[in-house]
């Protein structure tokens, strides 16, 4: 299975005077119902689907409880949820003010090591399209043609291109290089 993305036009929040750059965005598809996502997880299994309901709605009441008392929770072959926060520092201890000083509270996941492995290692891409100013295009070559710029034919441009590289990557293909988000 492949993952979709799409073309999106930014600017560099790191020099905003810099031309705007095509960079690849991962299109998210529509998360599946609780109902359904239990459903398929206990297919051929003695587990039934309303057990692991119950069982992942009292994960969600654990959680939160547990977070709450200070406690980092692990939730095995899935990962470690913690609080994190950012604060403002002071050169005298007495000077320090928690409701002024702590701020952005935020709850961090970190996956299982093994669950991270074996998604990233698994991944493959599919070119979504384009999506510019609202407008999603279906492929390049859609947005090409509606803004006037096709030129036909194989080009750089044109995914249908055999030499494997994508439109829009700074290093011919590889997926890695020029986004600097």
């Amino acid at each position: 299975m492949s993952i979709k993305y799409n073309f999106v036009q930014k600017a560099n929040p790191n020099d905003r005077d810099a031309n705007k750059k095509w960079y690849a965005v991962p299109s998210s598809e529509s998360a599946m119902s609780g109902k359904a996502m239990t459903r398929a997880a206990t297919a051929n299994t003695s587990t039934s689907a309303i057990e692991m309901e119950a069982a992942m709605e009292y994960l969600a009441n654990y959680i939160p409880q547990q977070l709450l008392q200070g406690h980092t929770v692990k939730v095995p072959g899935l990962g470690t949820f913690r609080i994190a926060f950012k604060s403002k520092g002071v050169t005298n201890l007495t000077d320090f003010n928690v409701a002024a000083m702590i701020r952005e509270p935020r709850i961090l996941f970190t996956p299982d090591k093994a669950l991270r492995t074996s998604v990233i290692q698994n991944l493959t891409f599919e070119n979504g399209g384009v999506l510019k100013d609202g407008v999603r295009y279906a492929s390049v070559i859609d947005y090409l043609k509606a803004t006037g710029n096709y030129q036909g034919g194989a080009s750089k441009d044109d995914p249908s291109d055999s030499n494997g590289t994508d439109p829009g990557d700074d290093n011919g293909g590889s997926g890695t290089g020029g986004n600097p988000l």
